[in-house]
């Protein structure tokens, strides 16, 4: 039996770990398996960052594998470790170690990075972002109760930060330069319902705030908006999105916005993948984990030797607790020509659903609080169905529409 193939995989994230678990399954005992990660910790939940901030959950209930398990697959995890430079033509990777590492295969799954807006104090002490766990211990050395946060960003970033910091006892403003809340994944209603439960929480909220800079001498102590008002803030948390982390590509890959990677997600050098939230397909970058989750599946697929396997893309989806409140939108939420629309509401239990439709097809969806049916409502509009007889119940869920179909039979 020849050498068993080295794959080198840089990044301990959600997606990295996705693509360890389907070659451990796929392909058992197959491979020489070295995987770099810089954090210091084993890979965990991102999207249960707020809750660890919160105390919902402790440290060991993100973690998405122990190193028990790496070793029982026979990979080797390092931590603690960054690589630094590719070597295409050697197949070798440099670490921050001082080592030089051959692979026969690359995979860079490593993922997105915080952005962080160059305001002026953007420096000062008590200026965060909100993406790791090294993030949250100087979040939580800051965040006494009853001290006064900012929390910069109404995305889904920035809600999770104001939702942790409330939960410690912080009076919590979150600021958004935009009219609404999460305004890439909502309607104007939708986002309405969710500033109403958000309020609930004891979140305040200030909408089409542009922040001019951060105030202070050595440590922050509040915001000044360009509309000439300021804001009070002992912390500052910026969550204003996420950008690809392709530093390490750049000199030897294509590279766009992300690390460009065709439909097997392979880059422009033949023995070096992309995936997750630092790979640019077709022109896409996705900074959701399903895609990446995708993508890592279609790369296990490849490397265990299904050849056709490939990746076309993924419908655009949100599918969250956001605060703890179900918040879900897929495809064209907001309408356009040719559509139409219809509503549901239930303000008292903070129910939202609004489903979209193009002639006899589902174009989008969006549903606040009660989510049970988002995965249903996403497969139709993957799958493009006729979805004619369903249409008059379909906004009250799969239950009623599918019986209502059945009595109509």
């Amino acid at each position: 039996m020849g050498r068993a193939e080295h794959i080198i995989v840089v990044g301990n994230g959600m997606v990295g770990v996705r693509f360890l678990e389907r070659l451990a399954a796929l392909a058992p005992d197959r491979h020489k398996v070295t995987v770099i990660g810089s954090e210091p910790v084993e890979g965990y939940n991102r999207v249960l960052l707020s809750a660890l901030l919160a105390g919902d959950v402790g440290q060991a209930d993100v973690r998405l594998r122990d190193r028990a398990w790496y070793a029982a697959q026979d990979f080797a995890l390092r931590t603690g470790v960054t690589a630094t430079r590719i070597e295409s033509a050697a197949s070798r990777l440099e670490l921050s170690t001082g080592e030089s590492l051959a692979y026969d295969r690359l995979v860079l799954a490593t993922g997105s990075s915080a952005i962080r807006l160059p305001l002026p104090g953007s420096h000062l002490d008590g200026v965060v972002t909100f993406r790791d766990v090294a993030d949250l211990d100087r979040i939580r050395e800051a965040a006494a109760p009853g001290a006064p946060v900012a929390v910069i960003g109404g995305g889904l970033l920035g809600i999770e930060a104001a939702y942790g910091l409330a939960r410690l006892g912080c009076d919590v403003t979150l600021v958004h330069v935009m009219p609404r809340l999460m305004e890439r994944q909502l309607d104007a209603r939708a986002a309405q319902f969710l500033r109403d439960a958000l309020a609930r929480k004891r979140i305040k909220i200030l909408l089409n705030a542009d922040t001019a800079s951060i105030l202070g001498e050595s440590k922050v102590e509040g915001l000044a908006f360009k509309n000439g008002t300021q804001l009070k803030a002992s912390l500052v948390v910026m969550a204003v999105g996420v950008r690809p982390q392709s530093i390490l590509a750049r000199e030897v890959l294509d590279t766009g916005r992300g690390i460009k990677a065709d439909d097997g997600m392979t880059t422009s050098v033949a023995n070096i993948h992309a995936i997750g939230e630092c790979a640019e397909h077709r022109g896409q970058i996705y900074g959701l984990v399903e895609p990446g989750y995708e993508q890592a599946d279609v790369l296990a697929r490849r490397i265990a030797g299904e050849a056709d396997a490939a990746y076309e893309g993924s419908v655009l989806s949100t599918n969250l607790k956001i605060s703890g409140i179900g918040v879900f939108s897929v495809g064209a939420f907001d309408g356009g020509d040719g559509m139409d629309s219809v509503t549901f509401e239930d303000r008292r239990k903070c129910h939202y659903r609004r489903l979209v439709f193009k002639g006899d097809q589902l174009a989008g969806a969006i549903l606040i609080g009660e989510t049970g049916d988002a995965l249903w409502y996403r497969d139709m509009i993957r799958d493009g169905l006729d979805i004619s007889a369903l249409r008059p119940s379909l906004i009250f869920g799969r239950t009623h529409a599918e019986r209502s179909l059945r009595e109509a039979a």
